[in-house]
């Protein structure tokens, strides 16, 4: 009897797969959409914003980019390429971004917020960060948040 029942499992299971065609026991080839493997690359998609202010006094958005680097890099992002190579050069990490040189920017405050969302190599990442002014947030980020 259980191996009546294994059978049927095992038969059950390779139907509802398509690896069983109409003779019972004959393999016939998957449709080639059924066989596709899946992505070999873990999610990388975000979702970057600026917006004025501190990011506490609930400014609204300023700038919204998507950006996804794998498998290879897109997204509304002008330059996608570019901000996945940092992104990948500090893992994922953005309080690692190196700045950009050493720039010459006013001590003038007008708070401006970044934010990323999103998930990076399948997992989810969440970063806020506030600069006194855009130039201290372009020096900082480097060409991730340009846009």
């Amino acid at each position: 009897m259980r191996k009546i029942a294994a059978a049927t499992a095992v038969a059950v299971a390779l139907l509802a797969n398509g690896l069983v065609g109409a003779g019972l026991g004959v393999a016939t080839a998957a449709p080639a959409a059924a066989t596709k493997p899946m992505s070999l690359y873990s999610p990388s998609a975000l979702v970057l914003t600026v917006e004025p202010g501190t990011g506490d006094d609930e400014g609204s958005v300023q700038r919204a980019v998507t950006l996804s680097c794998a498998p290879t890099p897109s997204g509304t992002h002008p330059a996608a390429a570019a901000a996945c190579a940092e992104l990948k050069r500090v893992q994922g990490d953005f309080t690692a971004l190196a700045p950009i040189g050493r720039p010459m920017c006013t001590q003038l405050w007008q708070p401006v917020t970044v934010r990323a969302d999103g998930v990076w190599n399948g997992k989810r990442v969440s970063h806020v960060q506030t600069f006194p002014n855009t130039c201290i947030k372009s020096a900082a980020m480097g060409g991730v948040f340009e846009f």
